[in-house]
């Protein structure tokens, strides 16, 4: 069975337990998220050394249901000092080529130029999971931890019915209790996603962040810095662990603003029980979410 990063769909237009947040207007014209990923390419390149990529994308959504989103590659070095030696020995090179599934594969160590376009084809701006919601409907989001850990774990379980009725066709094996040994984990996601892709209130990100801190298996780690230099509270999710996956998550969170600053992922995937390189493993992703009247536009090659 494979995780899903996305496992929770989260159903729009119910009645919402808890206390609801106060109706407000948007901040800004534009609910922007920044995501920066490093991670280890999956492939061994030149002579046989490791080589980590950042790549830059940005979501940018209206609260009247228009979307854009751009994207930059930033490059690629060495991963460790061990590899970067290999790298000069092979004349420091500036890119690398390659072919795998008949695809043409080129790594630069240099910035790409990158794109940024207005997004037809989504369903909508806002999505809570797989579903479509509405400026006024993340407003009346509960508000307080219980309502909102209820309001997650029910669409949780819904989710877990619909993917279990799925497998029946797709994998006979699998049964409905593969997903429920991982149900804490389900909640940790979908309450972490609730800190940064949507522009809900102050007091339902508040609230997410206390209900994740408390949910079944979150351990604390206490203050950290972020790869940027940002102070937050560092929390490791529970963990998920099969014969043919281990995925270890943390996050790091800004108790000021409620929005999360980072997320480190640690994902070896076993097929036939050996690790799977690169696939996830050393991946970090940092966030800068918030309002903005700025434009769309090119991320930045910094």
């Amino acid at each position: 069975m494979r995780v899903l990063a996305a496992a929770v769909a989260t159903m729009a237009g119910l009645a919402l337990a808890g206390a609801p947040a106060h109706a407000a207007e948007p901040e800004a014209k534009f609910w922007r998220v920044k995501t920066i990923i490093t991670m280890e390419h999956p492939r061994l390149v030149g002579s046989g050394y490791a080589v980590m990529e950042r790549r830059a994308s940005v979501d940018w959504a209206t609260p009247d249901g228009r979307s854009w989103a751009a994207y930059r590659p930033l490059g690629a070095y060495p991963k460790t000092k061990q590899d970067e030696q290999a790298w000069k020995k092979d004349g420091s090179l500036a890119s690398w080529t390659y072919r795998t599934e008949g695809m043409k594969i080129t790594l630069s160590t240099k910035p790409g130029k990158g794109w940024v376009k207005q997004v037809d084809e989504r369903p909508a701006a806002l999505m809570l999971g797989e579903r479509p919601v509405t400026f006024e409907q993340l407003q009346k989001l509960p508000a307080d931890a219980a309502g909102i850990r209820r309001y997650v774990t029910s669409e949780v379980n819904a989710w877990i019915d619909k993917a279990a009725e799925e497998a029946r066709t797709t994998d006979p094996r699998a049964t409905k209790q593969d997903w429920l040994d991982h149900l804490d984990l389900y909640v940790a996601e979908s309450l972490t996603r609730l800190l940064y892709q949507n522009p809900v209130p102050r007091k339902v990100r508040a609230a997410a962040y206390e209900a994740l801190r408390t949910t079944e298996g979150v351990k604390d780690l206490g203050r950290v810095k972020d790869p940027q230099g940002r102070s937050g509270h560092k929390l490791a999710l529970p963990g998920y662990v099969t014969d043919k996956q281990s995925l270890e998550q943390q996050v790091v969170v800004d108790t000021g603003t409620m929005t999360l600053l980072a997320r480190y992922t640690d994902d070896d995937a076993r097929p036939g029980g050996e690790p799977l390189k690169g696939k996830g493993k050393d991946r970090v992703e940092t966030f800068e979410a918030g309002w903005t009247n700025v434009a769309p536009a090119v991320p930045d090659a910094g």
